[in-house]
């Protein structure tokens, strides 16, 4: 496919509004790590699965590669600056946010609409990502007014 070609699959794909979520787990020093996502669904109810992807040139593919467990923070409107925290290279971001420890010390972040924690049930490849599927072990469920990425932009619910 030719570079336009490309951008236009973006652009089309990006008509499809999305939440936005910041995947968390721990490396293998117990350090947290996480990296910004909103390719996030639902899978089953039972047993309770949920999946996203993680792309190849993500500096945390290989860690999702190994590790057990994650977790899911879907964030909520007043928490862009989170997002672009996460989708950027700084190394220190688990400084620069209120979070807690979950099952096994997953990171949690606070004030988050919802949060998921899994254990990785499967993992696919998908051509330039892994389709990570996760078993709900834990949940929490705030009901807040979520943040949107839509057409390259974030949006909000009116």
């Amino acid at each position: 496919m030719t570079d336009e070609k490309v951008r236009e699959l973006r652009n089309a794909l990006g008509n499809f509004a999305t939440g936005i979520t910041v995947i968390t787990t721990l490396d293998q020093q117990g350090e947290p790590k996480g990296m910004t996502a909103n390719s996030f669904s639902s899978v089953s109810l039972e047993p309770p699965l949920v999946s996203w992807c993680v792309g190849k040139e993500s500096r945390l593919f290989d860690l999702f590669q190994v590790t057990s467990h994650f977790a899911v923070n879907i964030l909520q409107s007043g928490q862009q600056s989170i997002s672009q925290l996460f989708a950027s290279p700084n190394d220190n971001k688990f400084g620069q946010v209120s979070w807690h420890p979950g099952i096994n010390g997953l990171p949690l972040l606070d004030d988050c609409s919802c949060q998921f924690q899994c254990e990785i049930e499967h993992r696919y490849s998908g051509g330039d990502h892994t389709i990570v599927i996760g078993r709900v072990l834990d949940f929490s469920n705030k009901s807040m007014s979520p943040l949107i990425f839509h057409g390259g932009q974030y949006q909000e619910l009116k």
